[in-house]
């Protein structure tokens, strides 16, 4: 149970401006920095040509157009090196689809291996790729941090063209070009594009610059990936990525992929309804799925497949490699709870690893540690090539990022991240020290802030829930990073009905009848069992955070709560 805060009431003057809407909606659009209705109007009508920018304000762009081109034109083998995840897969699509398109061949899709090759450019991979005679290689999501490899792709006879969206560092590689629009000197006034936009903006540039006999907006059927990134990849969804995540939305609603059709069949989504809760929570950890678990051209391939039939045999596979996964991450969070349950105390920290753990899983299972005792955590695996990796995960309290700066010169060979998350790869030689040297590093740091108390949007009975109140909130979305689902908070309410449901009844169902004309229904996904089940056993009253959604189980509009938190 966190602590939760109340946002103020709005100025008078800002209601006076926003007076044609509801108090509610005057609220919230107030709390994202919206004080007139006009540019509420903007807001909730987003508008394609008016709300992207120019894509020759990205730095380079023409540079590398023009590069492309040549290589197109005299038949160069071109390589486009992407990242494994929901990100850098759509964005290999992007590319693949368009040198479809225009009918060029000589090209390849290269994606790492997650476990044993990491992030970015590899030296071993560039050396593979150098025996196949490419010219040309392309990154998406990938390579502004490849100083050293960029060098040595060059002494291998290839020129690199980067895209990219990370920041970068404080030496930029000596590319043919970078397109990214957070290097010194870009123009692009928005900075938070994920890495498949900021491809998909080169496909626009190539497209206006090649003069291919391309249809006239051929390219906006791209936006499926584009929107399918912009969500998964949790960039902040304001700007122009409001705009791309829902004019994505609009495609993906009736895309004309096989493989992603296919995907919603098999999890039983409505097509013409997919929102980005569906993205997030169903179709994003599938894709994810495919590298975590050794498999990762397994989910580029489902995305730009125009097979029926090997669409829907990559869709079924998928589900089930996202189901063995799950069941691994279950077992490593399983065994991490039980070296728990052993301990004299509760630590205030919790560290764990285990050479047979895969690294790609540890993030996922760190997570639900972090949330489920409210702790910090630190997890190591062996990778392959026996490389010990790990992921850690912040309480909301603790600095991790900080807090791995701080430890020992040598325990650590590598580390990134920020303050609540991040990955390291801890030197063999050290590893029966790191639980030891994590834990006095812990003790000596202060931890000054509590964490973050939950921001309540509203104070609502459950009588206010109906489909105008829905409605309103439907105007808001898609939501996500810098445009939070409004959270509303309902005070003594008590259960009429509750049960534990899923295969595992590892999700909560509570059902309130009294004083409403229908039953409305409350669910919290991998809810764990702790006293809120006593609670609700004696029918206590209580206070619940919750979010307004509408779910589509068995193809039936139904407007339901999903719950944050009891008080």
């Amino acid at each position: 149970m966190q602590k939760y805060q109340i946002r103020k009431e709005i100025p008078e003057k800002i209601k006076n401006k926003l007076s044609d809407y509801s108090p509610l909606v005057q609220k919230l659009l107030f709390e994202r920095e919206i004080d007139t209705k006009e540019k509420a109007e903007k807001f909730f009508n987003p508008d394609y040509e008016r709300d992207t920018h120019d894509f020759y304000l990205l730095k380079d762009i023409k540079k590398a157009v023009r590069r492309i081109l040549k290589a197109v034109k005299e038949n160069e083998k071109i390589l486009i090196y992407s990242d494994y995840d929901a990100d850098g897969i759509p964005g290999a699509v992007v590319l693949h689809d368009f040198f479809v398109e225009i009918g060029f061949s000589n090209f390849e899709n290269h994606i790492p291996h997650r476990n044993e090759d990491g992030f970015g450019l590899n030296s071993k991979t560039l050396k593979e790729i150098s025996q196949k005679k490419v010219g040309l290689i392309i990154t998406i999501d990938c390579g502004i941090m490849g100083v050293k490899e960029v060098e040595e792709a060059a002494a291998l006879g290839m020129e690199v063209i980067i895209t990219d969206h990370h920041l970068p560092g404080s030496l930029l590689p000596r590319a043919h070009s970078i397109i990214n629009p957070n290097q010194k000197g870009d123009k692009y006034p928005f900075k938070h594009l994920c890495g498949c936009a900021v491809v998909f903006k080169l496909v626009q540039a190539l497209i206006k610059e090649g003069r291919f006999e391309i249809k006239d907006g051929w390219d906006k059927w791209l936006l499926d990936m584009v929107g399918f990134a912009t969500v998964s990849d949790m960039v902040p969804l304001v700007g122009e990525n409001r705009t791309l995540s829902h004019f994505g939305l609009v495609v993906l609603r009736k895309t004309r992929r096989p493989g992603l059709r296919s995907l919603y069949k098999e999890n039983f989504l409505k097509p013409e309804v997919i929102s980005e809760d569906d993205l997030s929570f169903v179709l994003t950890p599938r894709i994810n799925a495919a590298s975590r678990m050794d498999e990762v051209h397994l989910a580029f391939d489902l995305l730009r497949t125009r097979d029926e039939g090997l669409a829907e045999a990559g869709a079924e596979k998928l589900n089930k490699l996202n189901d063995k996964r799950k069941m691994a991450v279950a077992s490593m969070a399983k065994s991490v709870r039980m070296k728990i349950s052993k301990m004299v105390e509760e630590p205030k920290i919790i560290v764990a690893g285990n050479s047979e753990w895969m690294p790609s899983l540890l993030g996922p299972v760190a997570s639900s540690l972090a949330e489920n005792f409210n702790k910090p955590v630190f997890l190591w695996g062996q990778n392959g090539d026996n490389e010990i990796r790990g992921s850690c995960r912040s309480d909301q309290r603790l600095d991790v990022f900080e807090l791995m700066k701080s430890l020992p010169m040598g325990l650590l060979l590598n580390f990134g991240g920020h303050k609540f998350s991040g990955g390291f790869v801890v030197a063999r030689d050290r590893i029966h020290f790191f639980e030891e040297e994590i834990l006095k590093a812990y003790k000596n740091f202060n931890l000054t802030e509590e964490a973050l108390p939950l921001m309540i949007d509203a104070e609502l009975s459950l009588k206010d829930v109906d489909w105008n109140l829905t409605r309103d909130l439907l105007k808001f979305a898609p939501y996500g990073k810098g445009n939070k689902k409004p959270v509303f908070l309902f005070r003594d309410v008590s259960p009429d009905e509750f049960d534990k449901f899923g295969k595992n009844k590892e999700h909560l169902k509570i059902v309130f009848k009294e004083g409403l004309r229908k039953p409305l229904q409350a669910v919290k996904f991998f809810s764990k069992d702790d006293d809120n089940l006593i609670r609700l056993k004696e029918k206590t009253k209580f206070d619940l955070a919750a979010s307004i959604e509408v779910s589509y189980f068995r193809n039936f509009p139904e407007l339901r709560l999903r719950i944050i938190d009891f008080f």
